[in-house]
């Protein structure tokens, strides 16, 4: 298959999964301590974790009680043209990135994982254990099993290192720091240290790298506008994932 053709199919695999990422990422979007949501705005049942976050119940009373009432409106949560977009932008670099080793296969299965942690992340600084906790387990299984394919760039044991030094070290900050440092970003910090650890050592420390600068820069930037102060908690689960992202990239491009 062409690099090209790679990249396009790659694409359209990360379009076709953001699209069904909506409902879930308005599901998941309870703050802490909340279970999750099981109504839309209107108050109806919402059926199902995949798909659009629209509400055929809510259009149908808007639709009956005319334009000027306070009916809340079929659509709710994140617009899926976004959630499509980025996806497919991220499948699409990370194919550019890797090429037509195996181990692509993996990083587009756990692309749009990555995407909806980050949106609900940033949208109620929650990241939950049931995204968490499979994704690493996933990466780890994942991983082992292109490591029995041919052609493969990485290293499996590294992986597995890197999952339990990044998780390690995440809780050891969290432990000096509880206020600035989350126990999902813990939990986050294993699946992505296996993923960064796939190509050794360098890219883990490059991914944890750019996910602290990110987080910097973007806080310095809320501090300048002055829609934040020095001490007010942003959602660290966005950059980690970002700076996963970098590292990523970079560690499949040099392998």
């Amino acid at each position: 298959m062409s690099t090209g053709l790679l990249i396009a199919v790659a694409a359209l695999w990360g379009a076709a999964t953001g699209m069904l990422l909506p409902r879930a990422a308005y599901r998941f979007s309870a703050p802490s301590g909340e279970p999750w949501r099981e109504l839309c705005p209107g108050e109806h049942p919402i059926s199902g974790w995949i798909g659009r976050a629209r509400c055929p119940q809510c259009a149908g009373a808007a639709s009956a009680a005319g334009a000027d009432t306070a009916v809340p409106k079929s659509p709710y949560g994140p617009a899926a043209v976004p959630l499509a977009t980025s996806t497919a932008l991220v499948c699409a670099a990370l194919a550019a990135a890797t090429g037509t080793r195996p181990e692509l296969l993996v990083w587009l299965l756990l692309a749009p994982v990555g995407v909806l942690l980050a949106v609900v992340d940033f949208r109620v600084q929650r990241l939950p254990d049931v995204l968490t906790l499979p994704l690493a387990g996933a990466a780890l299984v994942l991983l082992g099993l292109t490591a029995l394919v041919p052609e493969h760039a990485g290293d499996w044991p590294t992986a597995l290192y890197g999952a339990l030094v990044l998780g390690a070290a995440f809780f050891v900050l969290f432990l000096i720091n509880p206020g600035g440092m989350g126990f999902g970003d813990v939990k986050l910090a294993l699946g992505l240290g296996a993923v960064l650890g796939w190509y050794g050592w360098p890219t883990v420390m490059l991914g944890t790298f750019a996910a602290f600068l990110l987080g910097a820069l973007y806080g310095g930037a809320l501090v300048v506008v002055r829609r934040a102060g020095r001490k007010t908690a942003i959602a660290f689960g966005p950059f980690l994932i970002s700076g996963a992202f970098v590292g990523l990239l970079i560690g499949a491009y040099a392998a």
